[in-house]
Formats: structure tokens, sequence, C-alpha cells
């Protein structure tokens, strides 16, 4: 039972710590990597999606989506792009729209006409290719819903602060037993150190008392006359 224990006190100690170190690398790359336009992540650029205006059929709020940067002249219509957006509702805004059509804008640029699936309604400006951030590829589901609560107070608290401090209090814990087991040894030690010289004392003084005894002897025996030197019995 003690070993299973352990085994389970060792599982969810670095689980604690796996966890605590994922926090920890995923929002350094997530606040230095998403929605960054002049950043790419193994040449992939991440966003989060804060509408839903294309949840009919790819990706909905609060996923993240990732996009590969293309040659603009290399899209087609059905193709998912990421472009900054040039209408005066949404100005300089990253959008991500399917490509409805190729088009050209009033001053004769190429460019395409995109929409989002979910209303079917054309946006409104004609997005030209200095615009496009890239082709979409993929997205993960809710991933950004995740990344916006960890930036909150909240979020830094349960996901990074907690898993810390729980170390921090695992560890301190450990130090505590570690000294006082420290200390039982040592007084142990100083016990059976103070009995081991006990004993000895004890030997030393019963050694002594038998050679006094038989020191007492042999001047006892020194003292008797020998039998030769007895005087001789009168007979009358």
């Amino acid at each position: 039972m003690k070993k299973a224990l352990n085994v389970i006190k060792t599982t969810t100690v670095c689980l604690i710590v796996a966890l605590a170190v994922f926090m920890m690398i995923f929002t350094i790359v997530s606040v230095t990597t998403f929605n960054r336009n002049d950043r790419n992540l193994f040449g992939y650029k991440a966003y989060i999606v804060n509408s839903d205006s294309m949840a009919a059929t790819d990706f909905a709020a609060g996923d993240l989506i990732f996009t590969k940067e293309v040659y603009a002249g290399d899209l087609s219509e059905g193709d998912i792009i990421t472009f900054i957006s040039q209408d005066t509702e949404s100005y300089g805004e990253v959008v991500t729209h399917k490509i409805r059509s190729k088009a050209v804008d009033a001053q004769g640029n190429p460019g395409f006409v995109t929409y989002g699936t979910t209303t079917g309604a054309d946006d409104a400006v004609i997005v030209t290719f200095p615009y496009i951030l890239g082709k979409y590829e993929f997205h993960l589901d809710g991933v950004g819903t995740f990344f916006n609560f960890l930036k909150t107070p909240q979020g830094y608290i349960v996901c990074i602060f907690v898993p810390f401090m729980l170390l921090i209090l695992y560890q301190g814990i450990n130090c505590i037993r570690l000294f006082r087991r420290y200390k039982k040894e040592q007084n142990e030690e100083l016990q059976a150190e103070k009995a081991k010289i006990e004993a000895e004392r004890e030997q030393a003084d019963k050694m002594m008392a038998e050679l006094m005894a038989l020191k007492a002897q042999l001047e006892q025996q020194q003292k008797a006359p020998s039998a030769e030197e007895q005087p001789p019995v009168s007979t009358n």
C-alpha cells in the first residue's frame, strides 16, 4: 500500500510539473505568436476567431485557425483566406473569409470578392493582393477561447499560479519532512553513541572491579603464613 501511494504521489507531482511547464510554454508562444501578422509558428500564422461568420461550414468563434503564406495569384474560388480588412466598419481588423470570385477594384488592382458562409453576404470591399496574409489551412476547436481565458487574471491564477504554488508547497513539505528525518536520525545516532559509551564505561568499571578484587586476593595470600612457618604444637 505504501509503495502504491508513493507511485500515485510521484505520478501526481509529475503531472503537475508537466502541466505547469506546458502552461508556461503555451503562454509564451501564444503571446509572441497568436494574432501577430509579423510572426509565424513553423511557417504558419495563428489567429483567434472572434466571430461566427464562418461557423456554418468551417470554424467558429473561439477556435484557433492557422494560415500559410501563399502567392495570391495561385488562389482560386472556394479558398479561404486571411486578410487585413479595408472596410470602413472593420478597417485594420484581421478577417478570414471564403473567396467567391476573382475581381478588380476601382483602381484596377486584382483581388477577390470574399464572403462569410454563415450569412452568405459578400464583403463590401474587394480584397486586393497586398492585404492578403495567407491561406487558411486548419483550426483547433476552442483553443482561442482557452487562450483568451488564460490572458485574464482568473486564467493566470488557475492555469499558472496555482500549479506552481502547489509545487512550491509540495517541495516545502518535503523539505520539512527531510529536516525532521535528519534530526531524528541525528538524535538516534547520538543516543546510540551515548549507549555505546555507557556500555564501554560499565565494561571498564567491571574490569577495574575484577582487577581490584584480584589484587586484594593476591595481597591476602601474601600476608597469610605458609605451613612451614607455623609454630609446632606442644603435646603434654
